[in-house]
């Protein structure tokens, strides 16, 4: 960690917010594995999370000098909990994690299932894997760390990942059932995975609208390390184009030439458990289809254009005094709806349960920028 954070960590503006030096708990290294004797240094260079998942990339000391690059994998395993309970189970001492990594040339990638355990201390599934466990010639592992290192174990080695430790931009993971039901051993002819719910990303692959070439297929979480992003103009960034978004059969709404454009600015990019930010845009008489969430919150904020936007009757009471209409929600059928007017500013924010669509019945196009994450 940079020794100037300490003396910056009281200055008013961060007592307010609390946002540009945030004290992580891992940049202190108390709660890595080998701490436990006091020959064993790391330095945390950088440290990525996805929803339940935390990658921690680095390097570990042994008496001072470097022994190798490592990384470091903790998972809290809340959602794997409740696809092992859809089975009547529950976790044991043990989970896996399928692992791939990429290192500074895009085409080198390599990948390697690791064994994490349940540290109590940090209240999470981990696993660190180093470069090497063989310690430097006449400087021997220290007693109380070296049971923690081997195949399988807290401290692991994975010949395939080894090349790469060293150079790591992205970390792909997922998680599963370890495979033996804990506590008897009973092998699990089933185990869940924990693949972020089958997530896939949208790419521009061809222009027909809502075509399956467009919806990439990924499976797991992407934890990139890249630490800043620049978009000149995401005017330039190619929509996927979508026919008949969020609305069903029967939906008066529907029809051949109602496509809205989705321009996916960041995806697979973003963090913790945000899903996408992207701009969209509501050609003159198009409608993105009046949807619920439910697991999921999202932020409209509309840059360009006037509509009308839709929010269940209810969801924020200060629209009492707004039309009460009817309408077609994704899936459900008929909802009473408050009829918003909204323009450039104008902001829709609708947490999990709640419902929103926006219409454009003008003669211009109609933008708004939406960013869209999980809930806990």
């Amino acid at each position: 960690m940079d020794t100037r954070f300490d003396q910056v960590y009281t200055h008013p503006e961060n007592e307010i917010f609390r946002v540009v030096f945030y004290p992580d708990r891992i940049y202190h290294a108390r709660y890595l594995t080998a701490t436990r004797s006091s020959r064993y240094r790391y330095y945390v260079a950088e440290v990525r999370n996805s929803a339940d998942g935390t990658a921690i990339k680095g390097d570990v000391f042994l008496g001072g000098t470097k022994l190798c690059p490592m990384l470091r994998i903790e998972y809290s395993g809340i959602r794997l909990v409740e696809q092992a309970r859809e089975f009547g189970r529950g976790l044991g001492p043990r989970t896996k994690a399928w692992i791939r990594i990429t290192g500074d040339d895009p085409e080198k990638t390599a990948e390697a299932t690791v064994t994490l355990h349940w540290d109590p201390v940090i209240g999470a599934y981990a696993a660190e894997i180093w470069g090497t466990l063989e310690a430097p010639e006449g400087t021997p592992h220290d007693h109380r760390v070296l049971p923690l290192m081997g195949r399988d174990a807290p401290i692991t080695r994975a010949p395939a990942l080894s090349p790469l430790l060293g150079e790591i931009t992205e970390v792909a993971m997922a998680f599963r059932e370890d495979g033996m039901l804990y506590p008897t051993g009973q092998r699990i002819g089933n185990p869940q995975w924990d693949n972020a719910y089958l997530r896939s990303h949208q790419e521009p692959r061809t222009q027909e609208p809502s075509s399956p070439q467009n919806t990439v297929e990924d499976k797991n979480y992407l934890l990139d390390f890249q630490r800043g992003f620049f978009i000149p103009d995401a005017s330039q960034i190619k929509p996927v184009n979508y026919r008949n978004a969020m609305t069903d059969e029967g939906n008066p709404d529907r029809r051949d030439d109602n496509i809205v454009q989705m321009r996916w600015l960041f995806q697979r990019e973003l963090g913790s458990d945000l899903v996408f930010f992207h701009e969209v845009t509501v050609p003159p008489g198009a409608v993105e289809g009046t949807h619920r969430h439910i697991g999921s919150e999202e932020v409209y904020y509309v840059v360009e254009g006037t509509g009308l936007a839709y929010m269940s009757d209810g969801d924020d009471p200060t629209t009492s005094g707004y039309p009460l209409v009817e309408r077609q929600v994704f899936g459900i059928g008929p909802v009473k709806c408050r009829e918003l007017p909204v323009r450039p500013g104008s902001v829709i924010y609708t947490k999990s349960g709640g419902v929103h669509g926006i219409r454009n019945p003008g003669d211009k196009p109609l933008k708004f920028v939406a960013f869209l994450y999980h809930t806990t």
